[in-house]
């Protein structure tokens, strides 16, 4: 799942776009790349969550899982898929 988008369906955060930058047995943790940093990723629980199936492969998981992704690859992954579902 990681490098996956993911919507937020419960909380205060309920609707935000996240990508997916690690997974455990119960929680997933969550970047945004502005409020939610990889510095700072939202540990949810999984049922509090829904994968997007259709996202962008830019590649995305290996990047992260390489060690190479900045906040900056992470916000420009969510624009291209929002800019996606507009069109």
């Amino acid at each position: 799942m990681i490098g996956m988008l993911a919507t937020s369906k419960a909380g205060h955060d309920m609707g935000t776009i996240y990508v997916i930058i690690k997974e455990e047995t119960e929680y997933i943790y969550l970047v945004d790349g502005k409020i939610r940093t990889l510095a700072k990723p939202k540990k949810k629980n999984k049922k509090h969550i829904q994968i997007i199936k259709k996202c962008p492969d830019d590649g995305l998981a290996d990047i992260i899982k390489s060690g190479d992704a900045d906040d900056i690859v992470i916000r420009k992954f969510i624009q291209k898929y929002k800019a996606d579902m507009n069109s």
